[in-house]
């Protein structure tokens, strides 16, 4: 059964607590690009980019979903590819939601939550704090760091990156998709011996070998595909909305 769009995103806004969770300005969490019907069928994507909103028009889609939004650059004339962009998602009557960090730290549906379900973490603990936030999340799960790698490489369909510099057995992982790398600091100072998120600068090499944790980055895009795919599961479930996913990655 079809919904209304503004009965959806009404839901989507406060169950993602879109008011309530700062974001860098440019995010624009929520509601991007509206039209006047109802919705009937969601495309779930990682990033609004011209590949992903034409796949979505080919999918005859009224609603599509995303992590990365289109206005990371600010205010921008409607011209070029950005005028192209809002202009395919206008005339193909599909209305654009976003949600970003409100996605990230969503302990239901939110990428790190999801992430490390998948792993098998009993993720009872919270560290990192974003923006006034604490994304991250962490828990136990005894395994071996290799038997990590190949939950990751299983769960995501990619080839991790480890710095194997903290102990073989893991007991305490914690999980910031994206490119959090730079949150290393906090998951030394949290007592955890392993790190998982999806890319990092050159320098937290050497702070995993320093601070003797066990780092895998599995993909900026690739750890950041869970929560798009578990919110429009969830919408489905709430709404009766059938939805597919639209996989344009970026290798990074």
């Amino acid at each position: 059964m079809p919904a209304r769009l503004r009965d959806l995103t009404a839901y989507l806004d406060d169950y993602l607590r879109i008011a309530e969770v700062a974001d860098e300005p440019n995010a624009v969490n929520g509601l991007q690009v509206e039209h006047d019907g109802t919705v009937e069928h969601v495309v779930a994507a990682v990033d609004a980019c011209q590949a992903t909103i034409d796949a979505a028009a080919e999918r005859g889609a009224d609603f599509l979903l995303v992590h990365h939004g289109l206005f990371w650059g600010g205010v921008q004339p409607l011209t070029g590819r950005h005028g192209r962009r809002v202009r395919k998602l206008v005339q193909s009557g599909i209305a654009l939601y976003a949600a970003h960090t409100p996605l990230d730290l969503h302990p239901e549906v939110g990428n790190n939550a999801v992430l490390a379900r998948m792993l098998g973490v009993d993720a009872t603990e919270r560290f990192g704090v974003y923006r006034g936030h604490e994304i991250g999340v962490a828990g136990t799960l005894e395994v071996s760091r290799e038997e990590l790698v190949d939950r990751i490489r299983g769960a995501l369909g990619v080839e991790p990156h480890l710095i194997p510099t903290g102990p073989e057995l893991v007991r305490r992982i914690g999980v910031i998709t994206g490119g959090a790398g730079d949150m290393i600091r906090a998951a030394w100072e949290a007592g955890l011996d392993t790190y998982v998120s999806g890319e990092g600068p050159h320098h937290t090499h050497f702070d995993a070998e320093e601070w003797r944790l066990n780092v895998i980055y599995a993909g900026h895009y690739a750890t950041e595909t869970v929560g798009v795919k578990a919110l429009a599961a969830h919408i489905e479930g709430e709404f009766g909305l059938p939805w597919e996913f639209v996989d344009h990655p970026t290798g990074l």
